[in-house]
């Protein structure tokens, strides 16, 4: 039971930061967003970019199984953008994979404009994958937020050297991995059933 209470402990004794870090990831997402209302070449241009390069290639490949799609869509998240995104960079540089994330938030703001009616009605069933991946990404920064903040200030874990303190951070990111990744499980889960079923059934209503 406590792996099970450890994480929402660790949220609840930073509350104020953990909202603070929800509110920049989906604000981040919705100013990629306005961005591409505001300018729709913006907009052709990433999408264009995305489909011609390596991750349209890669969502051509896998699409055609519901199962392969769910696996990549995990593999991707929990390791491309979680770990190598925002984890790796944050255990060299403090708070530097927050500044990564906010930048490829932004990217993809502009890729999932709904800048006309297909657009519009695909993000309909796609809101739920937004909300819950973004979710498991904002546990993943918050962990590494604390990380940075301990390594920087050992005193907030109540260690006495940078040594202990960056050890005790890096205990906290980890139980927020706990959630994070039962997130990405039911993200990924989710992401597949809607590309599959609802967004076909949303775009032939």
């Amino acid at each position: 039971m406590n792996r099970l209470r450890r994480p929402f402990q660790i949220i609840r004794a930073d509350m104020r930061a953990y909202l603070l870090i929800n509110a920049l990831a989906y604000g981040v997402l919705l100013l990629g967003m306005a961005l591409a209302v505001i300018f729709p070449d913006l907009h052709a241009a990433r999408t264009s970019s995305f489909v011609d390069g390596d991750q349209g290639a890669l969502v051509n490949t896998v699409i055609g199984s519901p199962w392969t799609f769910g696996a990549t869509i995990f593999l991707v998240n929990v390791f491309a953008t979680a770990l190598l995104l925002i984890v790796l960079p944050s255990l060299v540089i403090p708070f530097a994979g927050l500044l990564a994330f906010v930048i490829k938030t932004i990217d993809i703001g502009i890729i999932l404009a709904p800048v006309n009616r297909t657009s519009a009605l695909i993000l309909i069933p796609h809101a739920p994958t937004i909300l819950i991946e973004f979710q498991a990404y904002v546990l993943v920064m918050f962990g590494a937020y604390l990380l940075g903040r301990a390594w920087l200030r050992p005193a907030t874990v109540g260690a006495t050297t940078r040594r202990q303190a960056y050890v005790g951070g890096l205990s906290r990111l980890g139980w927020l991995w706990l959630p994070a990744l039962v997130l990405f499980v039911i993200g990924a889960g989710y992401e597949a059933v809607e590309i599959y079923f609802l967004v076909p059934l949303v775009l032939g209503a």
